[in-house]
């Protein structure tokens, strides 16, 4: 190996042209986006939206080597408004003087709020500077619509089986940059091995290897032509990482899955993909949330026990914190999913909703308008209003709707769990209003 030994193997390996880059075919290949922009030569603010390990800031760089622009590496993490004042001084005074435009690459760029990226905005327009920002999650819901608009964005996939076996044998025989010095041999499954546990991420994929030839190289004192093996690999690879970002579209739809699951009363399926979440880090809040959502939506007045559950849940887990609490959140998942269903309650909202929208400001009927001045009163506010406490079984046939809608049934509870009893009970108070509308007796 190279001086560079110290440095980690994923970073020696970096591509250095476009050449060398592995991946993302469906961008780079002939008369595909990346390859137009490139030949131009004349890069656009652009958004890079991949999952880890795919390519974003070797391609970042790329493009301004490629633009022969200066290249500014600028966290979200690390890096605030003033440091981005900087840059923009240093890219003004380069731009005057004729010199090299700037590139600005912000790393994870979904972490700079909303407030913050305001920020880019007049200097991305005036050209003054290249944005180029990478993100693993959804730039549709985590970069602002203006600065958006203003990007070009360009969606990387994770790498597949081929191009991730073509970087593992170059780091493998790369006597300048790689591990080639070390003559290794790489048994066929522990190669398989490497490449299934990068899940698609160049990176991890590099750094795994990179251990486990530390680990065969230690076991044979000679230094050269040692045995990377399966058992090796295992050793190394303790865990494989699930590929799963908070925002983005594997978050989805892994939640997807588990709303449809617990919708289909398949609790089993329904912890799987609750394990799969949480083993991938996702915030514990979130599930609890969406439980609580599903409990109004998906089971409503079937049971509804199963919004007290599922808010006891979240409770219980905010008191108990992790892994303990966990436990309260399956508890109220496999109880969602065995519980009766109705979406009454969604359909209802959802038809009131569509009313309010198209039919606009209805007059409230003014027997039901509150009447607090003496003027409201003198122009019928409230007047002829019943009050139903003032009548046989609370009930008195008085309209509460506008009358354009007079008579409109939003919700139609289902014959399911204890929504049964809430439609008998609907279904007797509506025969007993209209026989009382006919004889005109409250």
């Amino acid at each position: 190996m190279t001086d560079g030994a110290n440095i980690p193997l994923a970073e020696r390996m970096r591509p250095r042209d476009l050449d060398e880059f592995v991946g993302q075919r469906h961008l780079l290949g002939k008369g595909k986006v990346l390859s137009g922009i490139i030949n131009r030569g004349k890069l656009p603010s652009t958004i890079l939206w991949g999952p880890p390990g795919s390519g974003k800031t070797t391609l970042a760089r790329l493009f301004a080597r490629q633009a022969a622009a200066h290249f500014v590496n600028f966290s979200a993490v690390l890096s605030g408004v003033k440091e981005l004042r900087a840059v923009i001084a240093e890219a003004k005074a380069s731009l005057k003087d004729g010199g090299r435009p700037t590139v600005l690459f912000v790393d994870e760029i979904h972490r700079f709020n909303k407030a913050q990226q305001d920020a880019f905005l007049p200097y991305v327009e005036e050209g003054v500077i290249t944005l180029i920002g990478a993100t693993t999650e959804n730039p549709s819901f985590e970069i602002i619509s203006p600065l958006l608009s203003r990007c070009t964005v360009l969606t990387l996939e994770p790498l597949d089986e081929e191009a991730l076996g073509t970087i593992l044998d170059r780091a493998m025989t790369d006597r300048e940059r790689g591990l080639g010095t070390l003559e290794l041999t790489l048994e066929l499954e522990a190669a398989k091995l490497l490449i299934g546990r990068a899940d698609g991420d160049a990176r991890a994929l590099l750094n795994n290897f990179e251990l486990a030839a530390g680990l065969a190289v230690s076991a044979r004192p000679e230094g050269k032509g040692a045995i990377i093996t399966v058992s090796l690999v295992e050793e190394a690879v303790q865990q494989r990482a699930l590929r799963y970002d908070k925002s983005g579209e594997e978050h989805y739809n892994l939640i997807s899955a588990f709303h449809k699951s617990m919708r289909g009363s398949d609790p089993d399926a329904a912890l799987y993909w609750m394990a799969r979440m949480l083993a991938a880090g996702e915030d514990p809040h979130y599930i609890a949330r969406r439980m609580i959502r599903f409990a109004s939506e998906d089971v409503g007045n079937a049971d509804p026990d199963a919004l007290t559950i599922s808010v006891s849940a979240l409770q219980a887990y905010d008191f108990l914190g992790p892994p303990e609490g966990e436990l309260a959140l399956v508890q109220a998942a496999v109880y969602l999913a065995t519980a009766p269903k109705s979406n009454a309650l969604y359909a209802a909202y959802g038809g009131a909703q569509a009313d309010a929208r198209r039919l606009g400001s209805l007059a409230v009927p003014l027997h039901i308008r509150n009447a607090p001045t003496r003027l409201m009163k003198e122009l019928g506010y409230g007047e002829g209003y019943r009050y139903a406490h003032d009548y046989q079984d609370a009930l008195v046939p008085q309209e509460y709707l506008p009358s354009e809608l007079r008579d409109r049934i939003y919700y139609r509870p289902t014959d399911r769990g204890y929504e049964r009893t809430v439609k008998e009970r609907l279904e007797k108070w509506r025969k007993i209003i209209a026989q009382r509308r006919m004889t005109h007796r409250p």
